[in-house]
Order: structure tokens, then sequence, then C-alpha cells
């Protein structure tokens, strides 16, 4: 198990046993705590769980689409084989349709669709102004059936054609408007000349766009610091999916920390992580206790392990300790995994191209080439579900 995997766990354990249960926008309720911080140092490790299987290609790419594609555009994940913001695209007839989390299927409701134009930017989610319906050219309210099979439409609101197919004005729409990447590697680049900057400030939380962003931005700041040669990033989040969410998010900083320190000539440092409203939602509770027992297994089996060589003076095959495990408790195909991570136990790496000095350059097809994560050991999946 990875530092990071005991970290996780502690802040999952915490949640659930001193998180206070809320409800929320999405209709599933959550088990929060108010806010939580945490450290990772990459010069000592890179921070992937081993207790779930991620599947870290898929954060890294869309990382590459928020702060190098500088994308909005779902389709663009698509086209590299990633689907993850499915749930909140704008469709075709430039409606975004929100789903009810729970209930029969019933094909035949119809919405108004909400114009979220219709506050001030001031009152961007509508707390004192009530948002106003969407009307046709005639006058007429503008109304909305679901268009998904199996999901009951929920609510609706208007955003226009010409974002069909996006996520409205978050994130890559953000970093693209701004320049937030080109700015960011040219003010590091500066601080390499002595010059200390203490604005690296790259926000993606823009009062004037909050209104027309399907999910307004979640990781929404991030401040770089230059100290000698090495590069440090602090991130701030305003609200964390903790089952979901946040093992892809610190994959996905710790790649684009390690590439910007790549490209500037630096070497990646450490990443504080600051977090408010840490959730795990309750439908998700029964995956945390998978997750969480798997850690409670290992250390089992690592007792077993440190016994069976304090009897033999030798230390236990992998053979020997499925025997033994059989015999005992019997032997599930999930103990197998965790007996591959504990018996032969191997540092994930990250793996950047040296021959990239230009972190456009990295390769964001399917493929992925310019970037892996060697030695990467799991105990195997387990499936969340999203809240939308």
């Amino acid at each position: 198990m990875t530092n990071w995997d005991i970290e996780y766990l502690k802040l999952c354990k915490e949640t659930l046993k001193n998180g206070v249960e809320v409800e929320n926008r999405t209709g599933v309720n959550t088990i929060k705590i108010p806010s939580y911080n945490l450290t990772f140092d990459l010069s000592k490790e890179f921070p992937i769980l081993t207790t779930k299987q991620l599947f870290y290609k898929h954060a890294i790419k869309e990382m590459l689409w928020f702060w190098q594609m500088q994308s909005n555009n779902v389709k663009d994940l698509h086209n590299i084989g990633v689907h993850i913001w499915d749930e909140w695209m704008i469709d075709d007839d430039g409606i975004y349709r929100i789903y009810e989390p729970y209930g029969e299927y019933d094909p035949e409701r119809e919405v108004e669709v909400i114009d979220p134009l219709s506050v001030p930017i001031d009152d961007p989610f509508g707390l004192t102004h009530k948002f106003k319906v969407k009307r046709d050219e005639k006058g007429n309210v503008l109304k909305a059936k679901g268009i998904i099979e199996g999901k009951t439409i929920k609510a609706a609101k208007w955003y226009g054609k010409e974002y069909a197919g996006t996520i409205g004005t978050a994130y890559g729409f953000l970093i693209k408007r701004y320049k937030h990447t080109q700015n960011l590697i040219q003010a590091i680049e500066m601080c390499k000349t002595g010059q200390n900057d203490r604005r690296i400030v790259k926000s993606l939380w823009q009062d004037e766009f909050l209104r027309t962003a399907v999910l307004p931005s979640c990781v929404w700041s991030t401040e770089w610091d230059v100290t000698g040669d090495t590069l440090n990033l602090i991130i701030h989040q305003r609200s964390c999916d903790i089952p979901l969410g946040l093992p892809f998010n610190v994959i996905q900083y710790a790649v684009f920390l390690a590439m910007i320190a790549q490209v500037t000539g630096l070497k990646p440092g450490k990443i504080s992580y600051s977090i408010k409203d840490a959730h795990i939602y309750v439908n998700q509770v029964e995956g945390i206790i998978t997750q969480i027992n798997r850690e409670k297994r290992y250390n089992q089996l690592k007792k077993l392990k440190e016994e069976l060589l304090r009897l033999n003076a030798a230390e236990p095959t992998e053979s020997d300790m499925k025997e033994i495990l059989r015999q005992a408790y019997g032997l599930s195909s999930e103990d197998e995994l965790i007996l591959d991570v504990l018996l032969n136990p191997e540092k994930p790496e990250l793996w950047l191209n040296p021959e990239i000095e230009d972190f456009f350059d990295f390769d964001n097809s399917k493929d992925l080439k310019d970037v892996k994560i060697k030695n990467y050991k799991h105990m195997g999946k387990i499936t969340f579900p999203i809240a939308q």
C-alpha cells in the first residue's frame, strides 16, 4: 500500500465517523465534513491508490483536455475514449437536462426550461432572484422531455445551440479565455531568473461565467511556487466527491505539476491540497467500506506474513501464503490481488517522455504515449455511482 492509501482512508474513516448527512442539489444526500487538508511530496511518492483500481489514463486525458487542449467540448473527450463528462454535456438542442437519481421511469414527463441568464451576474445561482423560464420566439414557454432511455427528467436549463456538446463556460473555456497555461509557464520561467513571484494564481471561478457553466469548477484555484530548483503547487477545491473525484484530481494535478516542472527545467515538489466540503454520497458508503476492509485485510495478511517469518526464519513464498490462507479463511479473487500487493511490493513511478520540452507537445491521444505510471498494482475495481 502507498502512503496515499493510508492518508486517503483516514479521510474516509473521518468522514464516516464524524461527518454530517446533508441534502444537496443532486437529490442524493452526502455525509460531509467541512474541510480537510492533504500534503503530497512528489519527490517521495507518486500518489495513486492501490486499495482500488484507478483508471489513471482517463484522469490524465481529462487534465490535458482542460489545460492543454483548453477545451470545454465533450466530444473532444469522446475522440480519445473518455466519457466521464457525458452526464454534464449540453444536448444538441442547446438544453442541459438533469435527471432524477431515483424513482420510476417516466418518458412522458415534461419540465419547463430555465434560463440561467435571467438572474444577474452577482446572483448566478439564483439565491435572491428567481430564475425565469425560457420562451421561444412566439412567447411560448420552452419545455423539454428526457432523451436518455431509462432516466426521468428532473429539470432543464437553456444554454443555446452554440454550446451544444460542451459543458458551458467552465474549465477549459476559462483556461483558454485567460490563456492560463501559457501565462503560467511564462511566469514560472521568469521566476527562474531570480524574479520571485507571489502572484502565480490561476482561478477557474469567474463570476461573469458562473451562470452559463453547467458545473462550476470544483478544483477552482491553483497557486504555484518556485523555491530554488523546485516547483510546488497549492490547490483549492470547493467541493470534493471523496470516492470518485478526489483520487482522479490528485493524479491529475500530480501529473500536471510534473509536466510543468519538466518543461520549465525544475523538479516537482510538494502539493498542498485544501478541501472544502469533503463528502461521500450515501449511495457510495458500501463501496468505501469495501475499500476500508481491503486495508484491514492487507494488515491481517501482513501480520500473518510476519508470524510465518518469525516461526520459519525465512521469507514465506507466495504459494505458502496462499496455502495457509486457503486452509484458514478460504481464498477469494480479491485476496489474490491483495497478496500480490503485499508480497510483490513495487513503488508506483510516473514516467514522462524526457524529450518533451513544450507542455503542448505531450501526446493527448487515446494512446497517451508520453505518460506512463510504472509498477502500478491494485486490489481490484470498485464501482461508485455518479450524482449529477
